[in-house]
């Protein structure tokens, strides 16, 4: 049923997309100002019981809640957890950004791709390149395909029901939304929640870039992954993005324009200058894999079927 599951989770969400901001990012961040005004005092301690108050009775009381509909009658259960994976994963909940990028490239409306690719990532890239824009917009789809459909799914099938994909989702939002912060105000109340997500997300990173490294080229996605990780400040991305580029033959890194002065980055990937034909083949890319874990997975389950 997982599998299933799995499967009709991500078609639903292909043809009826979630809109993530205000039903799901909403409601998490008037909780997390709440936890916020309540328990920060600066102190990383207080920070992890804030995190341990929200990420541990949402995961176990998802778990409670699909054994009690699995009791009733399984086909609640398996409704519970199509809804609860709608909710916590899911390619377009970014991809409608990349998807615009690419036709803006494609068209010749470099503006446009810019205005997109900084309301996407943050920053402001009015002196980026074609290939610059075309490099972080696949550096950013590599890190969004695997926080949005292949994290979520690993712990989903990992743990009891839908738990183990709503403990992803809280501690991956608690993560960005604490542990990224650098304000003096707000102290280290963000440190546990950013541990805490590295932790969660260790294996789950290294999957997802073998991953990529079957679907793609796999003698450069490796060689890339264990040489050229190292040289990146966040080493979950490093990881996604050296696999991904060595997959697809293509250069990603290096320096941009960014906010108005060249930010300096160590080279990731090999091959090509990025362009929109990469974009489309990081799509290809991310669908293979996705493919890939999906075979695994109905392997796994075809096995524990025979066994019996």
């Amino acid at each position: 049923m997982t599998l299933f599951t799995l499967i009709l989770a991500l078609l639903i969400e292909q043809v009826r997309p979630l809109p993530v901001r205000d039903v799901v990012l909403r409601p998490l961040r008037a909780l997390s100002l709440a936890l916020v005004t309540r328990f920060n005092d600066g102190q990383a301690r207080h920070g992890g019981m804030a995190w341990l108050l929200v990420v541990v009775p949402g995961t176990v009381g998802s778990a409670v809640a699909y054994w009690l509909l699995w009791e009733l009658n399984p086909l609640l259960a398996l409704v519970f957890n199509v809804a609860m994976l709608y909710l916590t994963m899911g390619f377009r909940h970014e991809s409608h950004f990349f998807t615009d990028i690419h036709l803006a490239l494609r068209m010749g409306e470099i503006d446009r791709a810019r205005a997109l690719l900084s309301e996407w990532r943050g920053g402001q890239y009015r002196e980026a390149s074609s290939s610059e824009v075309a490099r972080l917009a696949i550096e950013q789809a590599l890190v969004a395909a695997h926080r949005n459909v292949f994290g979520v799914a690993f712990w989903f099938v990992l743990l009891p029901g839908p738990s183990g994909a709503v403990m992803y989702r809280l501690a991956r939002f608690f993560a960005e939304d604490w542990g990224q912060r650098r304000d003096i105000e707000f102290g280290d109340f963000g440190r546990f929640a950013r541990r805490a997500f590295e932790a969660i997300d260790w294996l789950p990173v290294r999957l997802t870039a073998a991953s990529f490294s079957v679907a793609g080229d796999f003698e450069d996605a490796i060689y890339c992954w264990r040489t050229q990780a190292i040289l990146w400040p966040d080493k979950s991305s490093a990881i996604l993005i050296a696999s991904g580029g060595g997959a697809l033959g293509v250069r990603l890194g290096m320096p941009v324009h960014e906010s108005g002065e060249i930010v300096d980055r160590p080279e990731m990937g090999q091959g090509d200058e990025a362009d929109a034909d990469h974009m489309q083949g990081t799509v290809g890319l991310v669908w293979r894999a996705l493919l890939v874990c999906l075979f695994l997975l109905a392997l796994v389950g075809l096995a524990g079927w025979v066994s019996r």
